[in-house]
């Protein structure tokens, strides 16, 4: 899919004329390196799409040379709803007080740790 990669590399040159734009008006140091980092973000996303070769771009590829793996996703863990809390808890502890985003940061750190290490212990371990 070669479309894919030339709409992004038509928004880098874009937010690359922007950026001049932007920088020429305002001479603001930081919304320009901001859209710098647009424009490098979405030119290097167009140019893997355009470079890198996919099953949808041949023409008479099969169903099979698209698919592969795609990783592991446990189906009964409570990890990830644990972690989302936490970090919640954390972002609130931002607007509430450093306190609350330490407390947060705490088990943001637990939770991670327990939803890495999952498979590693009880009935689950390898």
């Amino acid at each position: 899919m070669k479309v894919e990669g030339s709409l992004f590399i038509g928004c880098a040159v874009f937010f690359g004329v922007v950026d001049i734009v932007y920088w020429h008006f305002s001479k603001d140091p930081t919304g320009t390196t901001a859209l710098f980092l647009s424009v490098c973000l979405a030119f290097l996303t167009g140019f893997s799409l355009r470079v890198t070769p996919r099953a949808e771009d041949v023409p008479d590829a099969e169903i099979s040379d698209g698919t592969g793996e795609l990783g592991f996703f446990s189906p009964h863990s409570w990890w990830p709803l644990i972690t989302g809390l936490s970090a919640a808890v954390a972002a609130l502890g931002v607007a509430i007080g450093w306190w609350l985003f330490l407390i947060g940061m705490l088990f943001v750190l637990l939770s991670a740790i327990g939803f890495v290490f999952e498979y590693y212990r009880g009935q689950y371990a390898h």
